[in-house]
């Protein structure tokens, strides 16, 4: 494997692509016209302009991606997570182009892509699910009676998809009808498939993750867990390892029911299977068939680099480790770094990054795509970066993880570091008492700590800009041209 294409953008391109380089690995990019000076296509060895901004019209474009693929002589794709991460056809399609796809085969992404079939796949590993249905519900009637005998409340679920699209509360009986509609037409616009299922709502639930690494030669391993139990819109924004709740014993059982889902589907590459956790119990939520972005906290903890894990097992070698040489070493958090406004409902936000300062020093990790001058597109998710610390125990990585958003400097657009801030200082996460309810039951805007800047704002910015211009003018001789770069800048 001599060259792979990242099939993304932003910080999981690069992320990709430093893996790739430590390996000898040459890289190209694919990049729309909002991306053109992004520093995903700084970094790659090449980088080709495949679209407009809207990623229907570029990332997403899976047939184009691979006549790239063919015109660069690339061996093998990595599709990053998002996009076509877990599209089974575009799995599909590379394979049969001759091309490594790094990731699962196209069956164990249609498999585990949809909620009800993985249901089905694991059904003879004795794994905890939740209780409810395992078919599709299309008589409301039916539907009805059932969510009776579970009782309620209930909570409909689209199959196909995830963030919690397609999903409503179901409290009472009489709500049922309209919230099984509300959850169909949903479903149906934002997946084009409209199947839903019942479960048995948990109230009070923590969000549990195990990571695993299969290769293809029936090696199976976990990587321990992860807590995503901090979340907005059912999306996670703050997760850590290990969990501050599981005992051994516990830990070692899910991990077992997390390789027994892999096997279910004859997993292979880098894949995370997620539990609701609930008073001493666990049940099978469903299995994300990618790389998550969260996977830093995991390689802080077992010092794992799961990109190049990735790329050894599409490359057919064997998992160089048993599940006895792995340990967890010290606890790690990761804040992801939104362009949202927390003090507005998390509303998105976009604009310039007119200054733009990372944190640095001991057990500090930052994945970020941007720079400061920059702009962050309206076209794309607004995760600007992931920002994780590490500690020899959870309360060092906190103090870590206080003191790096502190010395985060992001002027231009409201983020979510001043809602990670105020996690970081609440007791309920310092105590590690709280569940997926977090934001409902403990969050309040008015409390968020805006640090209060001494120096003028403007000030600041002005200097950094002079700064970024005189360094600009000092190096304008020794720049590599368009002409003279390996970079490809054609459109194909």
């Amino acid at each position: 494997m001599k060259k792979i294409l990242v099939a993304n953008r932003g910080e999981i391109a690069i992320r990709v692509m430093r893996s790739a380089k430590e390996m000898g690995i040459k890289t190209v990019a694919v990049y729309s016209e909002a991306d053109r000076n992004a520093l995903h296509v700084q970094y790659a060895d090449e980088a080709v302009l495949i679209g407009p901004p809207p990623s229907n019209q570029s990332y997403l474009l899976g047939d184009k991606i691979i006549e790239v693929c063919k015109q660069l002589e690339v061996d093998a794709i990595h599709p990053g997570y998002g996009f076509l991460s877990e599209n089974a056809e575009f799995a599909k399609k590379v394979k049969e182009a001759n091309i490594i796809f790094i990731g699962p085969s196209p069956h164990a992404i249609e498999v585990m892509g949809d909620k009800l079939s993985a249901k089905a796949a694991v059904k003879n590993y004795d794994i905890p699910m939740v209780p409810g249905t395992d078919k599709a519900m299309t008589d409301v009637e039916e539907a009805k009676n059932i969510s009776k005998k579970i009782g309620y409340p209930i909570l409909i679920k689209a199959s196909a998809g995830g963030g919690g699209k397609g999903m409503r509360i179901v409290s009472k009986e009489a709500d049922f009808e309209e919230q099984m509609e509300l959850a169909v037409n949903e479903a149906t616009s934002a997946f084009g498939n409209g199947s839903v299922f019942i479960e048995k709502y948990v109230e009070s639930p923590r969000h549990i993750e195990i990571q695993i690494l299969a290769d293809t030669h029936g090696n199976i391993v976990h990587l321990f867990e992860r807590e995503c139990s901090i979340q907005r819109r059912h999306q996670k924004v703050i997760e850590e390892a290990p969990s501050a709740v599981l005992s051994p014993e516990l830990r070692e059982q899910m991990g077992q029911s997390a390789i027994n889902v892999a096997r279910a589907c004859n997993y292979t590459g880098a894949g995370t299977v997620e539990f609701l956790y609930d008073n001493g119990k666990y049940y099978f939520l469903e299995m994300n068939t990618r790389l998550q972005v969260e996977h830093p906290v995991t390689e802080f903890i077992t010092g794992i680099d799961l990109v190049k894990e990735q790329i050894k097992i599409a490359r057919g070698e064997k998992l160089s480790f048993k599940q006895n040489d792995i340990e967890i070493k010290g606890h790690s958090i990761e804040l992801r770094v939104y362009a949202e406004d927390p003090k507005n409902n998390f509303l998105p936000d976009i604009g310039k990054l007119k200054l733009y300062k990372r944190p640095q020093g001991n057990g500090v990790r930052v994945d970020d795509g941007y720079d400061q001058g920059m702009e962050v597109p309206i076209y794309y998710d607004p995760m600007i970066a992931k920002l994780a610390t590490y500690g020899q125990n959870r309360q060092e990585a906190i103090a870590r993880m206080k003191r790096a958003i502190d010395e985060y400097r992001i002027i231009g657009i409201e983020t979510t570091l001043s809602f990670g801030k105020f996690v970081m200082e609440s007791e309920s996460f310092v105590s590690a008492n709280y569940n997926t309810h977090f934001v409902q039951d403990y969050f309040d805007p008015e409390k968020i700590n805006v640090k209060n800047d001494s120096e003028p704002i403007a000030a600041i910015i002005m200097a950094s800009i002079l700064n970024q211009t005189n360094n600009n003018s000092n190096n304008k001789n020794t720049h590599k041209t368009e002409h003279n770069s390996n970079w490809r800048k054609n459109r194909l």
